[in-house]
């Protein structure tokens, strides 16, 4: 059982079809019942995506055994902020490790951008990203902003940076 992780774009044809389940997903649970082709079109359209390139973010596609399972994005909000998003497993790879990698890759390209700390929010449905990221260590804290009518709770992490 092999992960691998590696930066690529966001509109490739693997990250496009992951972006798109994970907006599947997350808006499948939200609505509770399964979101259609068009509604996960108009949640994809202008939701963006472009700043998950250098230099105003990134993107990292993870492989399972080979096959894009899984990814993450990372945008910078100033010289020592960015926040985490879109982060997606597919459910048949959930418990394999691939959280944790993507985690890492982002936490690695995150530093090479002089990033201290990584922010980011999500919903009370989302139990499983909430366990990988307290897992990982990320903890919960106060709001730092409201512009996601979704978010529910926010999470951050100082990174260490390497010697």
């Amino acid at each position: 059982m092999t992960w691998t992780v590696t930066s690529e774009r966001f509109d490739s044809p693997d990250a496009a079809l992951l972006r798109r389940d994970y907006y599947d997903e997350v808006a499948s649970r939200y609505w509770g019942r399964p979101a259609t082709a068009g509604e996960i079109d108009e949640g994809l359209t202008d939701d963006g995506a472009e700043l998950l390139v250098p230099p105003t973010g990134e993107f990292v596609v993870g492989r399972f055994e080979g096959r894009a399972a899984a990814c993450a994005g990372l945008v910078l909000m100033d010289a020592e902020v960015a926040e985490l998003t879109r982060v997606f497993v597919r459910p048949e790879v959930r418990g394999t490790g691939g959280g944790g990698r993507l985690l890492a890759a982002i936490e690695s390209r995150a530093r090479a951008f002089g990033i201290r700390r990584i922010r980011l929010d999500t919903r009370n449905d989302l139990v499983e990203a909430r366990g990988l990221y307290a897992k990982h260590g990320y903890r919960e804290v106060p709001a730092f902003h409201r512009r996601n009518q979704y978010a529910e709770h926010w999470f951050a992490k100082e990174l260490r940076t390497t010697a």
